[in-house]
């Protein structure tokens, strides 16, 4: 019980003490890093491929993000840095890529395939329609016996 007291007030005591000072910048060059961030928003983590390299942890984006910050130091420009990327990757490594004939399929193809699928859907519900309009009609009397056979009036022998 006394060690519970004695913890208490010494706690009560330090507590005083602790205080949060401003965050030190960990980098060097803030605005270098501001450029880094910015080059690596607009590159494509290969690993990942839905973020950038800005976001990504994986250990390619660490790497490029890397690279991108020693060019910068080099003196690079930001373009010459994405046209180095671009040479060494391909495409695919911007995240939004450039409309050319080699990204066509990039650009164009999810709003190809939502024409295709709702051609598709055109074509289905135009044969459904088509297998309904064809449907056999039922006669007066089978209309009468399914009516009966549903409300369970008629008994249906059984073999």
């Amino acid at each position: 019980m006394q060690n519970k007291l004695f913890l208490s007030l010494l706690l009560a005591l330090i507590l005083p003490l602790a205080h949060a000072g401003e965050a030190v910048p960990t980098v060097d060059d803030v605005v270098l890093e501001k450029r880094v961030m910015a080059v690596s928003g607009e590159l494509r983590c290969l690993v990942c491929q839905n973020q950038t390299i800005a976001d990504s942890h994986a250990e390619l984006a660490v790497d490029l993000r890397n690279q991108v910050r020693e060019k910068l130091r080099q003196g690079m420009s930001e373009q010459e840095i994405k046209d180095y990327m671009v040479a060494r990757y391909g495409d695919f490594v911007l995240y939004r890529p450039l409309m050319k004939r080699g990204t066509w399929l990039l650009w164009f193809g999810p709003f190809l395939l939502l024409v295709l699928a709702f051609g598709v859907l055109i074509v289905k519900l135009r044969q459904r329609r088509k297998a309904i309009q064809q449907a056999p009609v039922l006669s007066a009397d089978e209309h009468a016996r399914a009516e009966s056979l549903l409300s369970g009036t008629d008994k249906v022998a059984r073999p």
